[in-house]
């Protein structure tokens, strides 16, 4: 089946341009852009606005995750959502490498997860290098922050706004700036 343990196949290592798991995963983004043309360019009620989003994420969405649209990915499939999640308008989700994120937590404006990275190698470069994103219990990312491929939030973590984060974020504290760094530890 077309998409089936994909991720355990592409996450957390280097994809080179000609390895045939590449026209999978084109393919797989073609096949969600009908689903995400109706996820962002049309009023949907809530409960049609779940199950799109269901739909595209291939997983169930809890009714207490509340997702503003514009919602972007370029993949869809590797994102997993835990409960009572707030996902602010033009979050941006580069998922082939896998994004898990916990309960509770806050996602500003037009932050961006990215797990993919290309090989800094010009021979190289078409490749990919993914590393998977874990957010966990209660973190908060501000608007307009971005979160590197590899990088895990601690739990009741806050990412200021605009941060860039490079590396894990521990529990309990609040990392800004850019590269991120600790700036407050609760």
């Amino acid at each position: 089946m077309m998409g089936s343990g994909l991720r355990e196949r592409v996450s957390g290592r280097t994809i080179t341009a000609g390895e045939a798991v590449f026209k999978e995963i084109h393919h797989i983004q073609r096949a969600i852009e009908p689903t995400l043309m109706r996820l962002n360019y049309q009023y949907l009620p809530k409960d049609e606005f779940q199950r799109t989003l269901s739909e595209l994420l291939g997983q169930d969405v809890a009714d207490s995750v509340t997702v503003l649209p514009p919602f972007y990915t370029d993949f869809g499939k590797h994102i997993t959502l835990g409960t009572d999640i707030f996902i602010n308008r033009g979050v941006m989700f580069t998922d082939l490498g896998g994004i898990d994120i916990e309960d509770h937590v806050l996602i500003g404006p037009f932050a961006k997860l990215l797990t993919v990275n290309h090989p800094t190698d010009p021979t190289e470069r078409r490749g990919l290098i993914t590393k998977p994103i874990r957010v966990k219990r209660n973190a908060w990312i501000g608007a307009g922050a971005t979160i590197l491929p590899g990088v895990t939030i601690g739990e009741n973590a806050i990412v200021a706004a605009d941060a860039t984060v490079t590396k894990d974020v521990p529990d309990n504290v609040t990392v800004a700036g850019t590269p991120a760094r600790v700036v407050q530890t609760s």
